[in-house]
């Protein structure tokens, strides 16, 4: 067994693997803060899906969930990508089985299938474009207008952007559990209790929750906004590891996490993103396992809508 304290050596054993593996360590803003502080680049992603892209690394260690380690797996199929854990996946792309996702895709040939990528590399591979919530607007303003389009998988992130462009987009019915059950009504009595507080949102929410929004915007560009607003206090309806990272650009400013409906759960917490730990970032890259292995048909396939993705956002 390997010894592995809850300290500060912990954290140099993992740089230090990283130098013999010629290793990056990609970090979502969702994971635990420790995680985020000791990798290389931390993004939302799209931003993590480019830096995949463009690293010289020999190794991808990817301390995010099952679906992003999967895509950089498929920009980097000679590279060695490793998940710290692999049941790290996402509530998105279980609800969007690439079985029934191909049905649906049947059953309405004339569309053009724009997916999110919150989903597996078998969805990606069936599908004409994937975005990201960042992306997602700008990709689909770029669609001719009398083109059909299918969003998968995200219902509440397609209202957002049938809204937001006027297109009138068949979607896939899933949502994320952490963004859906924000509760509204505890919200509106923070934002009355927090005079001047702004409440900023994820597009994966709700429609109902995003109409007291003062911002909606992808991970990133809620913490782009923050930086750039004159508030000084903020409630903030995405998963609370992004607080992290807000913290750090705007010490002085302060951060309430939007509550979820139950009081005795942290659902404003996503437990997939949260399997991996300090531990497990470590002993992955020790034991150069657990490995993202994907079907080469399936990630040459997946690879197209990815790249289509890159280049229109």
């Amino acid at each position: 067994m390997i010894d592995i304290e809850i300290t500060t050596d912990l954290a140099e054993k993992i740089l230090l693997k990283k130098r013999e593996l010629n290793a990056v360590i990609l970090a979502h803003y969702y994971q635990e803060s420790e995680i985020q502080d000791i990798a290389d680049f931390v993004g939302d992603s799209l931003e993590l899906a480019k830096k995949a892209k463009e690293t010289d690394a020999d190794v991808i260690v990817f301390a995010g969930v099952h679906f992003m380690a999967e895509t950089a797996k498929i920009l980097n199929p000679n590279k060695l990508v490793l998940l710290p854990d692999l049941e790290a996946g996402c509530s998105l792309a279980e609800g969007c089985p690439a079985d029934k996702f191909e049905e649906f895709r049947k059953q309405h040939p004339d569309h053009l299938a724009i997916t999110y990528i919150n989903c597996t590399a078998e969805v990606k591979a069936l599908s004409d474009i994937i975005c990201t919530s960042s992306s997602a607007e700008k990709i689909i303003n770029q669609i001719p207008k009398d083109r059909p389009i299918l969003f998968s998988p995200d219902k509440n992130l397609g209202k957002y952007l049938i809204k937001k462009t006027g297109r009138d987009m068949l979607l896939w019915e899933s949502s994320c559990i952490v963004h859906e059950h924000f509760s509204e009504e505890k919200i509106i009595k923070l934002l009355t209790d927090n005079p001047g507080a702004k409440l900023i949102a994820h597009p994966e929410c709700t429609d109902t929750l995003l109409m007291w929004a003062n911002y909606i915007g992808s991970t990133s560009r809620l913490l782009k906004f923050i930086s750039e607003d004159d508030s000084n206090s903020y409630i903030v309806a995405t998963e609370v590891g992004i607080i992290h990272q807000m913290k750090k650009a705007e010490p002085g400013k302060n951060f309430i996490p939007a509550p979820p409906e139950e009081e005795s759960c942290s659902c404003n917490e996503c437990p997939y993103m949260k399997l991996n730990t300090m531990e497990k970032l470590y002993l992955c890259m020790e034991n150069k396992f657990p490995e993202i292995i994907l079907d080469s048909i399936i990630a040459q396939k997946a690879l197209i809508p990815i790249n289509r993705m890159l280049e229109m956002s």
